[in-house]
């Protein structure tokens, strides 16, 4: 057999990676249900594209096309009617054409610039007429034309979690950045304020803790209710004392470019409900509280 992810493969992912405007996707049938599953898998790992019927091209959709877009048709005889209907105005539009069929002497492939051969013996249909193996070669074949695109884009794990902010995914993908607590939200106190007023900053809050930094905005600690709880019976006059008397000293931090389920294994293994965002500078920028966690579905 020949090899299918030869010459022309690359060509097709050097096109694509290049293209300033969108890729089309068409096709008839089963061949158009491969061809929705390619549009949203080039769509989910960062290239622009959308599906078009072909049919429905013909009857007006043609205006989606502009002269920088990428058209994939996909058609296994490359005989199909409406696809070849479609060609010489895709052309006219300007369109760069790749064919994705198992007839490679085809119309479609004649007309197109690059070709993608997906040709099988025979369909796994006991009939041998029902699109099966050739629409597994078309779904194949997509998948890896859309994820070798993905990684000569250097597409990125954060860039993932920028298109797939919900389910499951989105949630495994979330920056501590995109929870922490920031602002009046986030209290942070000075060495010397007395634990009186870090109650009032932190009632005012609404929070369950209060960052202690030093001279210079760097972290030296942290007082939670924690704290308020194992001091309030044994230390005497303890509201007019300064909380770096009674704060946690050098408390667990993460930094906002790490993955929130990380923040959650830290607080998780300390058996700890706060953990101060840091900077380079470790000067506090925000804080995860467990609370926020529980809101984003990851506890």
């Amino acid at each position: 057999m020949r090899p299918k992810l030869g010459a022309q493969f690359v060509h097709a992912v050097e096109l694509i990676q290049r293209c300033t405007g969108r890729v089309i996707v068409a096709g008839m049938g089963k061949a158009g249900l491969i061809g929705q599953k390619l549009s949203a898998t080039l769509s989910s790992t960062g290239t622009p594209s959308l599906w078009m019927h072909p049919a429905e091209a013909l009857h007006g959709d043609l205006g989606r096309v502009r002269r920088d877009d990428i058209a994939i048709c996909l058609s296994n005889s490359g005989e199909t009617e409406e696809i070849t209907r479609l060609l010489p105005m895709l052309k006219r539009l300007g369109a760069t054409l790749i064919a994705m069929t198992g007839n490679t002497r085809s119309a479609l492939a004649r007309y197109s610039d690059v070709v993608l051969d997906v040709s099988i013996r025979e369909e796994a249909c006991p009939l041998g007429l029902a699109p099966s193996a050739s629409t597994t070669a078309m779904l194949a074949m997509g998948d890896a034309l859309a994820l070798a695109v993905a990684d000569v884009r250097d597409f990125r794990e954060e860039d993932f979690a920028l298109l797939h902010p919900g389910g499951e995914l989105g949630k495994r993908l979330l920056r501590v950045e995109d929870i922490m607590r920031r602002g009046a939200a986030h209290p942070t106190v000075t060495t010397t304020r007395r634990v009186g007023d870090v109650l009032r900053v932190i009632t005012q809050a609404r929070a369950g803790s209060a960052c202690v930094v030093d001279r210079v905005g760097r972290l030296v600690g942290i007082f939670t209710d924690g704290d308020l709880r194992r001091h309030v019976k044994t230390t005497p006059n303890l509201i007019h004392l300064p909380v770096e008397r009674v704060m946690t000293r050098t408390p667990k931090t993460i930094t906002q470019d790490r993955l929130a389920v990380e923040a959650l294994r830290i607080l998780k293994e300390h058996k700890i409900d706060e953990l101060p965002v840091v900077d380079e500078r470790h000067r506090p920028i925000g804080l995860v509280d467990v609370q926020d966690l529980l809101k984003a579905g990851l506890v």
